[in-house]
C-alpha cells in the first residue's frame, strides 16, 4: 500500500473531546473516526486490524466445533416477550414499524433468535451437541457510552451459542472454550496480561467467567490471585472475599477491560421457546445452552491501551494492519537512487507475501515521516536513506525496541519475514 494514496492522512493533534487512550490513538492515527457518542467508522488500517481480530476468533471457533451462521440483526418484540427481557433488557433499542405498525428491537444479543430457530429442526440426541457462531454488528443504547471503542453504541461481537443434551455435556464444552479463549488472547498479543475472571452466574449457576486485561485504563475493579493465576470481579469478592478456587485472601486490586466472557445458560433460553430434543428412550427433553461472547472493537480498544507509549500505538504482529513499515528519506543528492532502491525494496517484500506500508510521500519531510510510523505502530520500520544507501545498507527498527540496525537488503527476509 503506497502511503501518499492511504485515506485519510493522521491527524497532527489527538482529537480533545477522547478521554481514553485508545480513541485518542486510533483516531490520531487515522484507524477510526467518530460518528457520534458510541458509534465510530472504521477506516481503511483499523478496519484491516479488525479482519485480523476476526480471522483469529473464527478460526478458533472453528477450531471449538463451531458452525458459522448470520442471525437478523431486526427481531420480533414477541420474541422479547416470551423471554421477559422486553421490558427489563435496559439497552434495547426499541422501534415501531412506519408501515407495519408492529414494535421491533435491534438485536444486543440474540438468544431470541438463536433459541427459535434451532427449535424448527427437530433435533434428536444424535444431532447434538451443536455449536453455531456468528460475528456482527450488535447495538446497544448504552446510556454513557464512553472509553472510546471499549463502549459503544453500535459494535461488532462475536457470539457462539452451544445447545447439550445434559449439563455433564455443557460443563466439558465450557471448560474446553477456556482453552479456546486463551488461544485467541495469546494470538491477539495479550495474553500475558489477561486473566481468566469469576463472575456471577446469576440465577441458574454459581459462576461464569470473564477474561480481563489488566490496565490502568481498565472499567472493572478485579482481584488478581497470583496462586491460581486467576482472578475474581469485585461482586464475587464482596460476597465471599476469598479466591473460588484456593481460598486465598491474600488478593491484589487491579483494574481491567473486560474482553471476553462465557455464561452457562442452561434452559434460561430453551424453556420459553420450547427447544427441546429427542432422547434414546423417545422422550422429550429440554436442551441445556452455554454462550460465549467476544467483542472485537472492544478487544482491538484493548490491545491499544496495553500496546502504546507516548509516541503512538506499538500493534503486535498478528493483528498490526502491515508487518512492513518502508520509509523512503528524500536527498536532493540521491534521490533517483534512493526512489529506485525504495520501489525494489517494496516489490520484493510483496513478492514474499509481507504486507507492507510504503511512505513514498515526496511533501512529507523526514520527522513527519517519523511521527507517522511511531504512531501508525506498524511492528518493523524499514528505512532507505542517503545516509544507508552510502553504506549500501538499509535501516531496521521493531517498534516495539529503541535498537537500530544496519543490515544489507539481502537479510532484510531474515528479520521480517
Amino acid at each position: 500500500m503506497l502511503q501518499s494514496k492511504l485515506f485519510p492522512k493522521t491527524l497532527r493533534e489527538a482529537p480533545k473531546d477522547e478521554v481514553s487512550s485508545n480513541a485518542k490513538l486510533l483516531i490520531q492515527a487515522g484507524f477510526i473516526d467518530k460518528m457520534m457518542a458510541g458509534v465510530y467508522n472504521f477506516l481503511p488500517l483499523g478496519f484491516r486490524v479488525l479482519k485480523k481480530i476476526e480471522e483469529i476468533i473464527r478460526r478458533e471457533m472453528i477450531e471449538a466445533g463451531g458452525q458459522e451462521i448470520l442471525l437478523s440483526v431486526l427481531q420480533p418484540k414477541e420474541n422479547w416477550l416470551k423471554t421477559g427481557r422486553w421490558e427489563t433488557y435496559d439497552t434495547l433499542f426499541k422501534f415501531t414499524s412506519f408501515y407495519s405498525k408492529n414494535d421491533f428491537a435491534l438485536g444486543p444479543t440474540h438468544e431470541e433468535i438463536i433459541s427459535p430457530l434451532v427449535g424448527k429442526f427437530s433435533l434428536s440426541y444424535k444431532n447434538l451437541p451443536l455449536y453455531l457462531f456468528q460475528i456482527q454488528t450488535k447495538f446497544r443504547d448504552e446510556k454513557r457510552a464512553k472509553s472510546g471503542i471499549l463502549r459503544g453504541r453500535e459494535f461488532m461481537m462475536k457470539d457462539l451459542y452451544s445447545f447439550h443434551k445434559d449439563e455433564k455435556d455443557m460443563e466439558k464444552y465450557y471448560e474446553k472454550m477456556k482453552t479456546h479463549y486463551k488461544n485467541i488472547f495469546d494470538k491477539a498479543g495479550i495474553g500475558d496480561k489477561t486473566y481468566i475472571t469469576f463472575a456471577s452466574g446469576g440465577s441458574f449457576s454459581k459462576y461464569s467467567h470473564e477474561f480481563q486485561t489488566i490496565t490502568d485504563a481498565g472499567e472493572d475493579i478485579i482481584f488478581l490471585c497470583e496462586k491460581c493465576k486467576i482472578a475474581v470481579n469485585k461482586e464475587i469478592i464482596n460476597e465471599q472475599n476469598t479466591c473460588p478456587q484456593c481460598k486465598n485472601k491474600d488478593l491484589i486490586e487491579k483494574k481491567g477491560i473486560e474482553v471476553g466472557n462465557i455464561f452457562p445458560l442452561k434452559t434460561k433460553y430453551s424453556s420459553p421457546f420450547n427447544l427441546k430434543f429427542t432422547d434414546e428412550d423417545g422422550s422429550q427433553k429440554d436442551i441445556i445452552m452455554g454462550c460465549y461472547g467476544i467483542g472485537l472493537g472492544r478487544l482491538m480498544g484493548a490491545i491499544t491501551e496495553v500496546n502504546h507509549d507516548d509516541k503512538g500505538i506499538i500493534w503486535p504482529e498478528s493483528v498490526a494492519p502491515f508487518a512492513v513499515h518502508l520509509l523512503k528519506i528524500k536527498s536532493q543528492k540521491l534521490n533517483l537512487k534512493i526512489n529506485e532502491f525504495s520501489d525494489a525494496i517494496y516489490k520484493d517484500l510483496q513478492k514474499n507475501n509481507l504486507e507492507v506500508l510504503y511512505d513514498d510521500r515526496e511533501d512529507a519531510s523526514a520527522g513527519e515521516k517519523f511521527a507517522d510510523a511511531d504512531l501508525i505502530g506498524i511492528p518493523y520500520r524499514v528505512i532507505v536513506s542517503e545516509k544507508t544507501l552510502k553504506q549500501d545498507k538499509i535501516e531496521i527498527k521493531k517498534r516495539s525496541e529503541k535498537e537500530t540496525k544496519l543490515i544489507s537488503k539481502n537479510d532484510l527476509m531474515k528479520y521480517v519475514g
